[in-house]
């Protein structure tokens, strides 16, 4: 189902390349407009700042030094509400995608690109959009027991070069506790190169993230560099690792254990020093079934685990993270400061809030948008229906992850009204993750 919110921008000077990139967006997400000349981004933000825009490197015939296209990346970073950025360039040259990543791009795409790769780095730009305009500190925002222990093991783990596994539900923000793993690192001013490794396709693993030399199969038209060679010297960070099948993961345990990798088609493996952030959704329970996830990956990967909490363990944090998220949607849509009805606070502070932090960011950003009156209601939020009072969860099948991962996508997919996009959105899932566990319960 298309995503009609969904702005992008298509900055490239070769106009066959836009246009073949605009066609093959528009039949999923709304609104792809294309600019030729940068000199022209600035009136094309008057009109509103797009969620993504994929963007060339080079814009001068003979150029191929990415100068301009990193001054345009410079430019998009430096705004009050940035979009996500996917650089787009012909050339398989890795210290030049790095560069654009330390500047933070949040991927790169090599000219020709393949139609589900690149669909598959808008869809996961587009679940990590409001992650940046956030920012992390804000995100991470808490004053609650729970969350004071997290931001003592991020400040202890992050000077090390320890591997890091970061569980917990979706929405928590184990995105954003990586990304300040690496901000307190040595690595900070490094590549840092996230990956939703549910999006991968098997058939693709060891091309995505090993790279290809030309001529290794039929689409491979030029050399192309993996995610491992684009993060070398950096943090890594592999989301929804759980999601990867059992072959791609024994693919994966080599080269932790190696320490290279070797593109399809290379005849000679490559050094790679990479820090690697794990996270996933699953319970430890599930980790440690041989039938789900190595047990020898898992040992490489969680050397330090980082546990975040849901939401609803840390309640004393709501009523801060309300009054940011209102603050920063009523400055973003230019709209008046208001207060929290009386009693509006009690009931959304007992409010369970499936898909977390997350969840609770897009409640303020539709009460910012949609509420008439001079306080906001607790209507105003879209909550599913009356938050209940919190109580002790009764023991048994809902202390299990399955239940609790069931009754999330449920919520999110009625919050969502039924599009498929905009609950992807909300649980921070690829669609075809999310596909996959609404076939996997039934739903």
């Amino acid at each position: 189902m298309p995503d009609s919110t969904a702005r992008i921008l298509i900055l490239d000077d070769d106009p066959d390349v836009a246009c073949a990139a605009q066609i093959l967006l528009r039949r999923r997400h709304g609104a792809v407009a294309t600019e030729g000349d940068p000199a022209r981004l600035a009136s094309m933000l008057e009109a509103g700042v797009p969620d993504v825009v994929l963007l060339d490197l080079n814009f001068t015939p003979g150029r191929i030094d990415g100068a301009e296209g990193l001054a345009v990346l410079d430019r998009l970073r430096a705004l009050p509400q940035a979009p996500a950025v996917i650089v787009l360039t012909a050339y398989a040259d890795v210290p030049l995608a790095v560069e654009a990543l330390k500047r933070g791009a949040g991927d790169f795409i090599t000219k020709p690109w393949d139609n589900a790769r690149l669909l598959a780095a808008v869809d996961a730009a587009l679940a990590r959009r409001s992650t940046r305009a956030a920012s992390v500190d804000a995100s991470l925002m808490g004053e609650s027991a729970a969350m004071q222990e997290v931001k003592a093991m991020i400040a202890s783990v992050a000077p090390t070069a320890a591997n890091v596994m970061v569980l917990g539900e979706n929405g928590v923000g184990k995105e954003l506790v990586a990304r300040a793993i690496h901000s307190a690192s040595a690595l900070a001013d490094a590549a840092f190169l996230a990956v939703d490794m549910g999006a991968v396709p098997e058939a693709t693993f060891e091309s995505e993230m090993f790279g290809h030399r030309r001529g290794a199969f039929t689409d491979a038209r030029t050399d192309r560099a993996g995610r491992f060679q684009a993060a070398h010297g950096g943090t890594l960070f592999l989301d929804e690792i759980g999601n990867l099948p059992l072959a791609a993961q024994a693919k994966l345990l080599t080269v932790l254990e190696r320490r290279q990798v070797t593109p399809v088609g290379a005849d000679r493996a490559e050094p790679v020093d990479v820090r690697i952030v794990s996270a996933t959704n699953l319970d430890e329970a599930s980790l440690f079934d041989a039938s789900v996830f190595r047990t020898d990956l898992l040992f490489r990967l969680n050397t330090i685990v980082i546990r975040v909490p849901p939401l609803r363990e840390r309640r004393d944090d709501i009523p801060a993270l309300l009054h940011h998220y209102l603050s920063l949607y009523e400055g973003q849509y230019g709209r008046p400061v208001r207060e929290l009805a009386p009693g509006a606070l009690d009931r959304l502070c007992a409010w369970d809030w499936p898909g977390n932090v997350r969840a609770l960011r897009h409640a303020c950003e539709r009460a910012v948008i949609l509420g008439r009156q001079s306080d906001y209601q607790v209507d105003d939020f879209g909550l599913a229906a009356p938050a209940p009072l919190a109580a002790p969860a009764p023991v048994g099948e809902e202390f299990k992850l399955g239940a609790l991962e069931r009754d999330t996508i449920a919520a999110a997919m009625e919050q969502a009204k039924g599009n498929i996009s905009l609950a992807a959105r909300l649980l921070g899932l690829s669609r075809a993750a999310l596909y996959r566990k609404l076939g996997k319960h039934g739903i």
